[in-house]
């Protein structure tokens, strides 16, 4: 038999080493897809498809929650994120954002909707917009390391940060201005 010690504490399940808990300050992230099919684990396939991340160059904002942070997480090989700027995805959803018919939302839907989608009041169910955004690849193409590789090392996948706007200015063909 087992013994087991009645005053040993629990040891909790934190990722060791992760940005997760240098995301969760902000107020929301976004998330690209950057690699495509081929090659894919299963349940990896299966977590990018509950994360509405089906093809290439599709993205989708999310609360930076533990549940949806693990998900990220696992999809690492395969995916980029950061924080979003809020005038940034206003301009996405205005310019990208669609009804659930396929239909273009009006500018006056979009800025509300980005705005109260920001402050938590509601999410894209609630408002019967699609959760992902189906952008274009970025002007410029990708870093020069290529998508197999990490930010840190000059690639495409992983945690960017703030750094992300960049790279969605480039895929939404939304002109930074001056």
């Amino acid at each position: 038999m087992v013994e087991t010690k009645k005053n040993e504490p629990k040891k909790e399940n934190k990722p060791v080493g992760s940005k997760i808990e240098k995301v969760h300050n902000s107020a929301k992230i976004a998330v690209i897809r950057i690699r495509g099919k081929v090659h894919v684990k299963d349940k990896t396939e299966d977590t990018m498809s509950m994360l509405h991340l089906n093809r290439v160059n599709w993205m989708t904002v999310l609360e930076p929650t533990p549940v949806y942070m693990g998900m990220v997480q696992r999809s690492k090989d395969y995916i980029t994120w950061g924080e979003i700027d809020p005038t940034l995805f206003e301009e996405i959803v205005e310019k990208w954002g669609r009804k659930a018919a396929d239909e273009r939302l009006k500018t006056a839907e979009a800025k509300e909707f980005a705005k109260k989608f920001l402050s938590g009041e509601i999410n894209f169910k609630k408002a019967g917009i699609k959760p992902m955004f189906k952008l274009h690849p970025p002007s410029g193409g990708h870093s020069r390391a290529g998508i197999k590789k990490t930010v840190t090392v000059g690639g495409s996948l992983g945690y960017r940060g703030k750094d992300i706007n960049e790279l969605l200015k480039r895929m939404a063909g939304i002109k930074t201005k001056a």
